[in-house]
């Protein structure tokens, strides 16, 4: 998971050798969620799920957040539990800006606290930054509540990729032995009956809306104000 652009879908093209279509301009192009054929890693059977960004250039935040949350209920329901989860940044971005911040504090809402454990948030494009300003920035990712910090005291884990195969594996080996759990959007969904606007992320985007109204009211007012100033 994570924003759209980030790299997510040649991770996965990367470490399976699948052929999952990637885009190269501002347009989205993992739009629906995809699963890439399993393959194996020092014995242990992988599966990969690549999914759109909250961010998704074609696709409301309401329509990404259904689709995974349908996907995620359908395949608990069917007895399948991840192993983990992989949350992508780019170690280029030069700020986590509201977008960043808005798309992890949903992924958070979905996987729940007691599933961060089996979860890896991966720093990538390192070879767009100077060494310094990377681990410059890898610091305060880590160090700032605003950023990971929340997640990693709960367990999550935070690595570099370099965009290798070997780096990949690595990755994943830190998932592959893992005691698959259910997420927290997953229980709430088919464990507690509750719809998709109960649940943490549900609440969770419904409070951004209500964030981003309440922005725009105060910023006509003052537009208004300015006009008449």
């Amino acid at each position: 998971m994570g924003p759209t652009g980030v790299g997510k879908t040649t991770f996965i093209n990367t470490v399976s050798g699948s052929n999952l279509r990637v885009g190269h301009d501002l347009h989205s192009c993992t739009s629906t969620i995809e699963v890439a054929p399993p393959f194996q890693l020092d014995g242990h059977p992988v599966t990969l799920i690549d999914t759109p960004g909250f961010d998704d250039t074609d696709k409301s935040e309401t329509e990404i957040l259904t689709e995974i949350a349908a996907f995620l209920a359908t395949t608990y329901k069917s007895g399948t539990k991840l192993a983990g989860v992989i949350y992508m940044h780019r170690i280029s971005d030069v700020r986590m800006g509201g977008i960043s911040t808005r798309n992890f504090k949903m992924f958070r809402q979905l996987c729940g606290d007691t599933t961060l454990k089996n979860v890896v948030v991966v720093t990538n494009m390192w070879g767009a930054v100077e060494p310094k300003v990377g681990k410059d920035r890898e610091e305060q990712l880590a160090s700032n509540e605003g950023f990971f910090k929340l997640a990693l005291d709960k367990g999550a884990q935070m690595l570099r990729h370099d965009d290798g195969t070997a780096s990949a594996h690595a990755i994943l080996r830190y998932l592959i032995g893992n005691q698959p759990r259910a997420l927290q959007i997953q229980r709430e969904l088919v464990d507690e009956g509750k719809e998709i606007s109960q649940t943490a992320a549900g609440v969770e985007l419904n409070r951004e809306f209500a964030e981003q109204a309440n922005r725009h009211q105060d910023e006509l007012a003052k537009l208004r104000e300015d006009m008449t100033g």
